[in-house]
């Protein structure tokens, strides 16, 4: 029995080595972690990394993990957990981050939410404090699946937030919903004034939460589980399609982009849905993905270590367990090269060094591994 087991280890790891001889870059596996879902890195090159049963871990570049402590109470479950971390535009100054996470409701219902609190970093760890909710998915529903939230801040300082349609499918055509959307708000959770939707009370009588309106700024998405600004300063998103149909979309103010009217993808039951190229009058993808890559994050290049790379995306491939690679031009995108990584892969980050920083994610032969991707 011993035998048998050393010898399938052998196996693995031989194809491991093998697998990895054949990628352009150098993979180095530094830590693991239990469940990890995203990373953001510190000013002085230690990283916050997310694990979604509700921790928060400050990591070293050699590997070594200390905790925070007054990080909010999640819902974990199915999708659903602690998920996405990001630093405020004026981390130096204010020590603010933002964490994207699922808070429960009543009746067993539950919804995303996003919280800012005040980090204080020692040699034994970190605390957050003054910890305030400053959006929350509307309404909460049942069910445990698609709630995307992902955040970015861009280069003028606005929160960007993807909300999932939670598996509930309509609520992305509905307005009095902020569920199946892109949101832009001020750091501080309030709505900017040239938000696309905000005067819509002036035009229909029957807005209820003129708030919710004030949030949106584009809509008819699935699962976004990927948002990240290229070098002109367009955001872009990546989503999960139903049976395949998954996305990537450059985001503009006010767009449609169809859900679940249309999709390049079907329903898991086998009914068909019309693709994008039946409706004109939604946004079609800038490219989609059948069969399914099933991607959890977008990362847009935009170091010099990987010169010949610079401007282009990289989907963080779970169910292909590959890294992606995407070639922007204007609206358009068009895959370019997948590299097999042998694992699911959550998320991907740069780190300020240029290299590319990876997180498993815990499934079937995943480890939950954070990996450094350095040029060959």
């Amino acid at each position: 029995m011993k035998r048998t087991v050393f010898v399938l280890l052998s196996l693995v790891l031989t194809w491991g080595a093998s697998a990895q001889d054949d990628l352009p870059f150098q993979v180095e596996p530094i830590t693991s972690f239990d469940e990890p879902w995203a990373l953001a890195f510190l000013p002085d090159g230690r990283m916050l990394v997310t694990e979604k049963k509700g921790s928060v871990r400050i990591v070293s570049q050699d590997g070594r993990q200390t905790g925070v402590r007054g990080v909010p109470d999640v819902d974990y479950g199915g999708q659903g957990g602690l998920g996405d971390v990001a630093l405020h535009p004026n981390f130096a100054e204010n020590n603010l981050i933002y964490l994207s996470y699922v808070e429960a409701g009543p009746n067993n219902t539950r919804g995303a939410a996003v919280a800012r609190g005040t980090l204080a970093i020692s040699p034994r760890g970190g605390r957050l404090s003054d910890v305030e909710v400053i959006w929350r998915q509307y309404p909460k529903m049942l069910g445990r699946g698609h709630y995307g939230h992902r955040l970015l801040f861009d280069n003028d300082g606005y929160l960007w937030i993807t909300s999932g349609d939670r598996q509930k499918f309509t609520p992305s055509q509905d307005m009095q919903s902020n569920v199946g959307k892109i949101l832009r708000l001020h750091d501080d959770g309030s709505i900017p004034e040239d938000n696309p939707f905000v005067n819509y009370l002036e035009t229909d009588p029957f807005v209820d939460d003129e708030a919710v309106y004030g949030e949106i700024w584009s809509l008819g998405h699935r699962n976004p589980l990927g948002i990240d600004m290229d070098l002109e300063g367009n955001i872009w998103s990546n989503e999960m399609g139903p049976a395949h149909g998954d996305e990537i979309n450059r985001i503009v103010r006010a767009g449609n982009y169809g859900y679940p009217i249309v999709s390049d993808g079907d329903h898991y039951d086998g009914r068909e849905i019309p693709d994008h190229s039946t409706r004109p009058e939604f946004i079609a993808p800038a490219t989609s993905w059948v069969p399914a890559i099933s991607p959890g994050d977008l990362m847009i290049y935009k170091g010099d270590v990987f010169a010949a790379w610079k401007g282009d995306a990289f989907a963080a491939g779970l169910g292909s367990g590959a890294i992606i690679r995407i070639e922007l031009d204007g609206d358009s995108a068009r895959e370019v090269e997948r590299y097999n990584m042998g694992a699911r892969i959550r998320s991907l980050t740069e780190g300020p060094d240029g290299a590319i920083w990876a997180l498993e994610d815990e499934r079937r032969t995943s480890q939950g591994r954070l990996l450094k991707l350095t040029p060959r």
